[in-house]
């Protein structure tokens, strides 16, 4: 059973953009965190993360972002970056069935920076990717 991307829900109030995203995953909780919450996870279908401290207020850049913050740290479920001139980028973590897992993703930001269309891209990367490849 493969992946699948399930909602792709655009937002704006004013200038600010919301995207949410449903990314089911035929893997399970602990295989899929190192993909939102690792340096190299998130190289593999995201973008570099030139800096990231695993903790709450800990040091990110994502170099397709910017730099921050972590604004959210809850080991095996919820890693939330904010950084400067990038917004809020959320992946929250839930069992999906006996094996799989889900991915409620968040992503409020300023201005036309980036679409539906590219995140469904990466979500299509990251369906792909395996840990450890």
């Amino acid at each position: 059973m493969g992946g699948s991307i399930e909602q792709g829900i655009s937002q704006t109030h004013g200038t600010t953009h919301i995207l949410h995203f449903l990314v089911r995953l035929p893997r399970p909780m602990d295989q899929v965190w190192p993909a939102v919450a690792t340096a190299d996870g998130l190289a593999a279908w995201f973008t570099p993360a030139d800096v990231l401290e695993p903790r709450l207020g800990g040091a990110v850049t994502l170099r397709e972002l910017g730099s921050g913050r972590i604004t959210a740290w809850d080991v095996d479920r919820v890693a939330e970056y904010t950084v400067e001139g990038g917004g809020r980028i959320r992946f929250h973590l839930e069992r999906d069935g006996e094996r799989g897992s889900a991915v409620r993703f968040t992503h409020e930001f300023e201005g036309e920076r980036e679409s539906e269309h590219r995140w469904r891209t990466r979500f299509e990367r990251l369906i792909a990717w395996e840990a450890g490849s």
